[in-house]
């Protein structure tokens, strides 16, 4: 990860990361409220984010940045973006063109109902 961002630093003194250096980010359709996802954010993919009305995540297992969708064509436009009362969890609204779900599913949430 690039420890050098441009994310406004009143929001990132708010932020609460794990030892990484990453914040949960659950992603949430802004229609049907449906969770579609949870991706991981550092600071710079928080401030791309914001900056560019995107999704950008950090892929922990490529060790680099990724705007969703920049590939598959199943994009998100953010609409907000809020952080938890504790400041460990972000909630990205989005307006989610194509399924959100790498295997093709509208969520990740799709496939394996417990209860």
């Amino acid at each position: 990860m690039d420890p050098v961002t441009s994310l406004d630093p009143a929001i990132a003194s708010r932020l609460k990361r794990d030892a990484a250096g990453l914040v949960p980010a659950v992603v949430q359709d802004a229609a049907t409220r449906d969770v579609l996802m949870v991706g991981w954010m550092d600071d710079e993919a928080l401030h791309r984010t914001l900056t560019t009305g995107k999704g950008t995540y950090w892929s922990r297992s490529r060790q680099a940045y990724w705007v969703k969708g920049e590939t598959s064509g199943h994009t998100q436009a953010v609409r907000e973006v809020r952080l938890d009362c504790d400041g460990d969890t972000l909630l990205v609204v989005v307006d989610q063109t194509g399924p959100a779900c790498h295997t093709g599913d509208d969520t990740c949430f799709d496939a394996d109902r417990l209860l």
